[in-house]
């Protein structure tokens, strides 16, 4: 008897012309970006053999090989190696700037070739990565991008969470291959790589560690802290190399919690000789987590210097048509928005890094 293919409400929603079209990195946002989410050529080789000559598959990017989603239904498995094909026309580039290839997360190794030539190699199923692909580009028409994967799953040394070649109980189907979204950025030589915030509530505090790249000694780090639309916070320091610190003071500074889950947005910029370089936009909940011991001198979670219950389910991130990757950014949040309607405050993610959004959803709706 066949089995009929699991899907979910949001299956059908899945524009192949518009897939996951939102930008993938809400913690470091920058307005230019161009998403290479959508329909590419695929080949399933074995895993020795030199690139394919034909890709005569479609699979729809960034969901997993396995996945109905991606359309394509089959497992690589160990002795066999997917080359992925698209093409894509470069935005215009500044004298200072260099376009950035970004990848959610590839499971597991992937080699990433553009016009023909190898621009990087990444090993880990979870994590995101990129490669600066000026170099590589075309002087005029068409960009050729050529991505290859090979991922043995549970017959591998690397972490495979609940993924396995042969299903089953609590051993789920592998996802091979992309499973986040693609995107390309174009990003100053001299720019902001990211932004950590910590809180000391006790003083109406908030430091900022930086990092960046290309600085200059002289270099000025300029940020402003909002509160809705209201600015309550900046400030400025001086760079002397790539990494930055910088306090910001914010009278009646508002905690997060997951009964007020208020997040301030940041603007940072990176400055040279009155010339903005690089800006981005952030933001961050203002929270202390620690532990300490109660009044019983058991061990606790404190959250903003009070214990907190943490009620959760553990979930394990699949989803029965796209596997390790949701379909829609609202099916994303769903997930959140129903375990909080459940009456939980926490979720256990069970060996699975998510998307950047997933985390973005859980600080915004109070996870």
């Amino acid at each position: 008897m066949d089995l009929l293919p699991l899907t979910t409400r949001w299956t059908d929603d899945v524009d192949p012309a518009s897939v996951l079209p939102e930008y993938p990195r809400p913690q470091l946002r920058r307005p230019r970006w161009q998403s290479l989410n959508g329909a590419w050529a695929l080949a399933l080789v074995g895993r020795d053999e030199p690139r394919p000559t034909s890709f005569p598959r479609e699979i729809l990017v960034p969901f997993p090989i396995e996945s109905r989603l991606g359309g394509v239904e089959d497992t690589p498995g160990p002795e066999r190696r997917a080359w992925y094909r698209r093409s894509f026309e470069a935005p215009a580039l500044g004298p200072e700037d260099q376009l950035r290839l970004h990848f959610g997360a590839v499971d597991w190794e992937a080699e990433v070739f553009v016009n023909g030539q190898p621009v990087g190699r990444h090993c880990g199923g979870f994590d995101p990565f990129h490669f600066d692909v000026t170099d590589a580009l075309a002087t005029c028409g068409p960009d050729e991008l050529v991505v290859a994967v090979w991922d043995p799953c549970d017959t591998g040394p690397q972490p495979v969470g609940k993924q396995t070649l042969t299903p089953f109980g609590i051993q789920y189907t592998g996802t091979s291959g992309i499973w986040q979204t693609v995107w390309l950025e174009p990003v100053p030589v001299a720019c902001i790589e990211s932004v950590r915030a910590r809180s000391d509530l006790a003083r109406g505090r908030v430091l900022l560690s930086v990092e960046l790249s290309g600085v200059l000694p002289g270099d000025s780090l300029q940020v402003s802290a909002r509160a809705g639309s209201d600015e309550v916070a900046s400030a400025v320091t001086t760079l002397q190399h790539d990494r930055g610190e910088i306090e910001l003071t914010i009278p009646a500074l508002r905690p997060w919690s997951p009964d007020d889950p208020f997040l301030h947005d940041l603007q940072l910029g990176l400055e040279r000789d009155g010339q903005v370089l690089d800006r981005v936009d952030s933001y961050f909940g203002a929270r202390e987590v620690r532990t300490e011991r109660d009044e019983q001198g058991t061990p606790r979670l404190f959250l903003n210097g009070s214990p907190v219950l943490h009620l959760g389910p553990l979930d394990q991130g699949f989803w029965p048509d796209g596997l390790y990757t949701a379909p829609t950014d609202e099916a994303l949040a769903f997930d959140l928005e129903a375990t909080l309607a459940m009456g939980f405050n926490t979720i256990r993610k069970h060996v699975k890094v998510e998307p950047a959004r997933w985390y973005w959803h859980a600080d915004r709706l109070g996870v």
